[in-house]
């Protein structure tokens, strides 16, 4: 569900909401009459009741807005608000609010109710019922959101008291006391619910608790109301007084039942909620067979018996087990043995037992047909080991477990064990080593459980060494799990080993699926799809499909969603050791080879869909070896990016450890304009250092040069100046040594925004007239494109913002034809900026505005911070100081999502510079000393003048001295560094003449 109401607002399906007060109510509003227009004078009238300013329409249109931009950052599409002449509108679909759910839910279950299904009936309740997370909206004050939530509490309190009374005709009493006791004191004027109260007290005994609930209430209604219980709890009064409410006394058990159970185990942890999930579900819907299946470890047989043993009361004639034997070293237990030893159990003599498998199925169903019996068969091999062995009778509950999902039975719910959580995993290891231990090295231990993958088997198996090594620390372990060793040599405990339950598991399992999944060991990533196993084990997509089904079935893989699968930590282990034989070298390089080259085109597909041109001369990519996978379904973009990037990221380093050099640096060289606008900047630069290191190995200088350049990309963003600096000019040397005359262009652009950025605009300018001197002798209109991004931007910055506007018009005419649809959103972002600084008005807010929306749709957010931070220095100088803050809050959010810490020390200065100009001179001045000493660590010396300019506004009242001193300190730096505002520095110090 997008939308939560039931509780706190909530938005985007997971726990985020919107923060601004205005905003929440308005969006609560709209919620409230989902799909239905809400008139802009209701809306006005929530939030700001009888008192609305004039502006209330403008600043009710900025709240909209705001709510837009906030959706795009929790991916709701923006549209969902609809804009009416009359109003505003939220168009959701049917199951994206919770208090729809909810209502359709209610309805459900009163129509199971009315058709006297009572448990059918009571799941639909509870169901709709655990939507809620407190009181509806609570959180929001306005009066005209609370009367509307307070409707829907009605609703849920009727919803639930009309579920209290089947449950209470079903039995359930005990069960309800602790949630109507609560119930009646939050809400102890609801006669229905203290009537509850007091029949679920009656129906256990405690008749004397429940008069004490009856008098409670008469009491206060007579305080609270003046008047007295109505007729029907006063009659329930006189009933609970007569004694005729209390239950029958429990039906007598039988005196010898079968009970062949193994022993639950002490320590049992982490599985209390599935516990209880399953005997819950197994009471209300009258479940006959169960079926837990997980991987090999993760606790299911335990679960089994402790599951069994939590429902021997109500199956009190026999309890049985059998090891079915599906996944061990002996044969799996063929349906007639099974038979034989479970009859035994029952009691029935040896030659009763028939010698037919069909006489002995007969026979068992006939044994319990009239007992209430369960039944755990425990370690399946697969749906025809276990389908002669189910009974008949309702009255008797089968619990079968197993490695595999048994996707061919008619029957049985099925419920698949995950993990333990890390509190869980730490929870068992202490149990096994002692409570003690574990608290002495706390973080020690959550390493040992971590390095278990949260497996239980594995955390058995690392509890048990350390129980029997009292002299190890627990650091001791965690040292060994981590220190390059296989953590599955060391996951071993007498004859026990999680090697050895996942080699079982693997056995299992056709040939095909155990090349499938030796290969799948050799992905480097957290995560891979069908088409990445397709490459490795070199079938098509739909055997690859099958494959990774069989894997999932066997618990041996896990499919997160459709195409997409992941690896338990220790299994991708086992998996790595099977695929690290010598025996399968060749196959192994192969099956490298192909995920490289799959991966190096689609990376490169995707980069294209980022529209980026860069004036570098492109690598020679290596013919596909798999283009069906190549082509398969719609060309990646930046989303498969977004998934696949730490996968990409990985096989770079794979690449390298592989020795496949050109692989490594091309992969790095494919991916560059993902990783650098998105923001991605420690990995840009960690995949190009490795890139580089390959080109080198290889003795490419042309390669050499390309990571060096996009190296620099990344120094640049992260204002590591020197490094940018120095990388570049490597670059520069290596293309003008080899002759590369566009790539020697691409150099000079770049040197010159690096030296732009350290505040040497006329050097960077010489740079960009050399890079079109040669791009235009190469006749390469797209290079030329670029260099004009640069120098309209380099010009801005300088302050010549006619000059600026003249290089991006011809920057946005050329980029029309040669260049793409990037380059032509830069001119226009650029073309906005020098008219707004030119002061022609309107129309360049507009043309901000427009280039705005277009840099969010392509993901620049470095762009999309450098025009918010133009609109909030229009907005301030306008006399908008508060619409400012916004603006620049929103630049820096940008900033940080590009990775840009210039950008991030300019949208604080600017920010800054806004709190001023709002009347917080105390919060301007905090700002500004932090960005002071931000940029002063990075260097960033434009920031450091602006920032020490801003320190002396904010104290120009109250110190004068201390101001002029700053002002003089940025008016040097200002000097060094090229920038405008030297000369607004110079007329302030001379007003303090």
């Amino acid at each position: 569900m997008r939308f939560g109401i039931l509780g706190p607002l909530r938005v985007g399906g997971g726990d985020a909401t919107v923060t601004a007060g205005r905003d929440r109510t308005v969006l609560a509003m709209l919620l409230l009459r989902s799909g239905r227009i809400v008139p802009v004078e209701e809306l006005v009238d929530a939030v700001w009741e009888e008192r609305p300013p004039a502006t209330a329409r403008a600043q009710l249109q900025t709240c909209v807005s705001r709510l837009r931009r906030r959706f795009v950052q929790l991916d709701v599409p923006p549209q969902t608000i609809v804009t009416d002449p009359v109003g505003y509108a939220v168009r959701i679909g049917p199951d994206e609010l919770d208090a729809d759910v909810f209502a359709r839910g209610v309805d459900v279950a009163r129509a199971a109710l009315a058709a006297g299904q009572l448990a059918e009936a009571r799941r639909h309740f509870r169901g709709a019922l655990a939507l809620w997370r407190g009181p509806a909206l609570s959180g929001i004050p306005s009066r005209s959101v609370r009367r509307r939530a307070q409707a829907l509490d009605e609703h849920r309190l009727a919803a639930l008291e009309e579920c209290v009374d089947i449950e209470l005709r079903l039995g359930h009493a005990a069960e309800l006391l602790d949630e109507l006791t609560e119930s009646v004191d939050q809400h102890p004027l609801r006669e229905r619910l203290r009537a509850q109260l007091m029949l679920a007290l009656a129906a256990v005994g405690r008749q004397a608790e429940a008069l004490a609930v009856y008098r409670d209430g008469r009491r206060l209604y007579a305080d609270e109301l003046g008047i007295e219980p109505g007729a029907a709890l006063q009659e329930l009064h006189q009933r609970v007084l007569a004694g005729d409410l209390a239950l029958s006394a429990p039906e007598r058990l039988p005196a010898a039942p079968v009970r062949c159970l193994p022993r639950a185990i002490s320590d049992f942890t982490g599985r209390q909620e599935t516990l209880a999930r399953l005997v819950k579900e197994i009471d209300e819907d009258h479940t006959s067979v169960q079926l837990i299946d997980g991987m090999a470890g993760s606790g299911k047989t335990t679960l089994a018996i402790h599951l069994a043993t939590a429902l021997v009361e109500r199956y009190p004639d026999a309890h049985l087990f059998i090891d079915l034997h599906g996944h061990s070293e002996r044969e799996p237990v063929s349906p007639a043995a099974a038979l034989a030893a479970l009859l035994r159990q029952l009691g029935v003599p040896g030659e009763r037992i028939p010698v037919d498998e069909d006489e002995r199925a007969a026979l068992w169903r006939s044994e319990l047909a009239d007992r209430r019996a369960v039944v755990v068969l425990d370690n399946a091999a697969s749906a025809g080991q276990v389908a002669p062995l189910l009974p008949s009778g309702r009255g008797t509950l089968t619990l079968i477990t197993s490695r595999r999902r048994l996707t061919g039975l008619d029957e049985g719910r099925p419920s698949s064990l995950a993990v333990l959580d890390p509190d869980e995993g730490l929870e068992l290891l202490a149990k096994v080593v002692g409570v003690e231990r574990v608290a002495a090295e706390p973080e020690a231990a959550a390493e040992v459980v971590r390095r278990c993958g949260y497996l239980p088997l594995a955390i058995r198996l690392a509890g048990a060494r350390l129980a029997h090594r009292p002299r190890w620390r627990i650091a001791d372990l965690a040292a060994r799990l981590a220190g390059g060793r296989d953590a599955l040599t060391e996951l071993v405990a007498g004859e026990r080993s999680v090697g050895r339950a996942f080699a079982l598991s693997y056995a299992q399992v056709t040939p095909p699926a155990q090349r499938m999944f030796r290969l799948l060991g050799l992905h480097p990533g957290p995560r891979f799809d069908n088409r990445a196993a397709a490459a490795l084990a070199d079938v098509s997509l739909a055997e690859a499909q099958d494959l990774l089904d069989e894997l999932v079935d066997a618990h041996l893989a896990e499919e997160t969603e459709p195409g997409r699968f992941r690896f338990h930590d220790l299994v991708r282990d086992h998996a790595q050791q099977l695929i690290a034989d010598p025996a399968v070298a060749a196959e192994r390089s192969a099956a490298v080879e192909r995920m490289l080259n799959v991966h190096l085109h689609l990376v490169a597909a995707a980069a294209r869909q980022l529209n980026r041109s860069t004036t570098t001369a492109p690598f020679p990519v290596p013919p596909p070896l798999r283009a069906d996978l190549i082509e398969t379904g719609a060309s990646p973009g930046i989303e498969w990016l977004d998934e696949h990037r730490f996968s990409i990221a990985a096989m770079v380093r794979l690449a390298e450890q592989e020795g496949r050099a050109a692989y490594c640096w091309q992969l790095a060289y494919a991916g560059w304009s993902y990783w650098y606008s998105h923001g991605h900047l420690d990995e840009l630069i960690e995949i190009h250092s490795t890139g580089l290191r390959a080109a080198e190995r290889l003795g490419d200088e042309a390669a050499i040069a390309t990571m060096h350049n996009y190296l620099a990309s990344g120094y640049h963003r992260q204002a590591r100046y020197g490094d940018a600096v120095a990388s570049m000019e490597i670059a520069l040397r290596l293309r003008e040594r080899l002759g590369d005359r566009v790539g020697l262009a691409g150099a000079h652009k770049n040197l010159a925004a690096l030296k732009s950025l350290i505040g040497n605009a006329t050097v960077a300018l010489r740079h960009l007239d050399e890079a079109l001197a040669i791009l235009r002798r190469e006749g390469h209109e797209a290079g030329v494109v670029a260099v004009f991004t640069n120098q309209a931007s380099i010009l801005l910055t300088a302050g010549r913002s006619a000059e600026a506007l003249a290089v991006a018009h011809r920057q946005l005419l050329l980029s029309r034809t040669h260049g793409t649809l990037y380059d032509t959103v830069n001119a226009m972002g650029h073309v906005a900026i020098a008219r707004t600084r030119l002061g022609h008005g309107e129309p360049a807010v507009r043309r901000l505005t427009v280039a705005l929306a277009m840099k969010r749709r392509l993901g620049n957010w470095y762009g999309v911070g450098e025009l918010l931070n133009e609109i909030g220095a229009l907005e301030r100088a306008g006399g908008h100081p508060e619409v400012a803050l916004d603006r620049h809050r929103e630049a820096l959010v940008a900033m940080i999502e590009a990775g840009d810490r210039g950008g991030q020390c300019a949208s604080r200065n600017l920010l800054a510079r806004a709190l001023l100009a709002a009347g917080d001179p105390g919060s301007a001045l905090d700002l500004h000393r932090r960005v002071l000493a931000d940029a002063t660590r990075l260097d960033v010396r434009h920031e450091q003048a602006r920032a020490l300019d801003g320190i002396a506004r904010c104290l120009r009242e109250s110190d004068p001295v201390a101001a002029r001193a700053h002002w003089t300190r940025a008016l040097a730096l200002f000097r060094q560094v090229e920038a405008p505002d030297r000369d607004e520095v110079e007329r302030l110090l001379a007003e303090l003449d």
